[in-house]
């Protein structure tokens, strides 16, 4: 009697990545990598190499080392953003172990999306989800983790069929979430805030320019969240992080923002951030740390910052039933 193995599906969640130490070392070959990127950085490279390698990383990484360390060592050896999205991978993997592989990957540093690819590829699955954890789309990171799929694939014989999800902003579960998130961070608090900032990273206004959808998804993001939140709407104003460089980026500028409002009068304000699925630098310490730093010395009092999703539970039902019908739909 003959059997035939029924090999299961594999899941990819990726996400952007963080150095393997909070070490100057660790982090000059982890910005190598991403600013290596013509997603991330679309200069020409004639102009650009000159100026990443002769400037930025001699100083750039110990200034980010010194910022890691500040939020580094509470979920293990690995970075906030590395950590939290194993734990995601593994409350999705409990609800779909029984008919789908999961494997987590970072578009740059550890672990690999070659090296996720090939422990899939190894358990037979030669259809393979891919889940970007980003929320609205940006040629920077989606169709960077695009990238880094074909580059893994390019050399080899035999390729999976694959699937990627592009954004999943809109979903009204995904929103509700957020507005869950939201209201039970203001409920323990005790006191209101006058403004509630919805902070996304930023990206180069010239990026837009050229047909980037990535602040029209933001905008469409915080205007579906005020809508959910009723009346609390009202407070909800949007804003960008994380501007590097000369360029125009994104406006308006989180931390003038923040500071503007402080020397008006403002004094009690709560900051989430919807573009980001877990916890990592750009969240726990530039907005937790030095964007209240920003609005204290200008005047402000309270500042509270919302936890991302991380591996809430609510989250991870969400990105299981996201997978399951986006990515595994036909395959089961």
């Amino acid at each position: 009697i003959g059997y035939i193995m029924v090999n299961k599906p594999g899941g990819l969640i990726v996400n952007l990545g963080s150095p393997d130490q909070p070490t100057a070392k660790s982090v000059r070959k982890y910005l190598f990598q991403f600013l290596h990127d013509k997603r991330v950085i679309d200069t020409s490279r004639w102009i650009w190499c000159w100026i990443l390698h002769g400037i930025i990383l001699r100083v750039r990484p110990a200034k980010s080392a010194r910022a890691y360390k500040k939020v580094w060592g509470d979920l293990g050896n690995d970075a906030p953003l590395v950590a939290i999205t194993r734990l995601q991978a593994r409350g999705i993997e409990e609800q779909i172990k029984n008919f789908a592989e999961i494997e987590v990957a970072m578009r740059y540093g550890n672990p690999s999306i070659d090296d996720a690819l090939k422990k899939l590829e190894e358990r037979g699955c030669s259809q393979i989800g891919v889940l970007p954890m980003y929320p609205q789309f940006a040629g920077a990171t989606t169709a960077s983790v695009y990238d880094g799929v074909a580059k893994a694939l390019i050399k080899r014989k035999n390729i999976p069929e694959l699937r990627f999800v592009r954004h999943y902003y809109d979903d009204e579960r995904f929103i509700k979430i957020l507005a869950g998130s939201l209201k039970k961070h203001l409920k323990s608090l005790p006191w209101k805030p006058d403004v509630i900032i919805t902070s996304y990273h930023g990206l180069p206004q010239s990026y837009v320019e050229k047909g980037d959808p990535y602040q029209k998804e933001c905008i469409q993001t915080t205007e579906l969240l005020k809508k959910e939140m009723g009346n609390l709407g009202n407070k909800i104003m949007i804003t960008f992080q994380s501007r590097f460089g000369p360029k125009a980026w994104l406006k308006p500028y989180t931390d003038k923002t923040l500071e503007k409002l402080a020397e008006n009068g403002t004094k009690n304000i709560v900051v989430m951030m919807p573009g980001f699925s877990a916890d990592c630098l750009e969240t726990l310490e530039e907005i937790s740390i030095e964007a209240r730093e920003v609005f204290v010395e200008a005047g402000g009092v309270n500042f509270s910052t919302v936890p991302c999703l991380n591996d809430d539970k609510h989250h991870t039902n969400f990105l299981t039933n996201l997978i399951k019908e986006r990515l595994l739909v036909g395959w089961l």
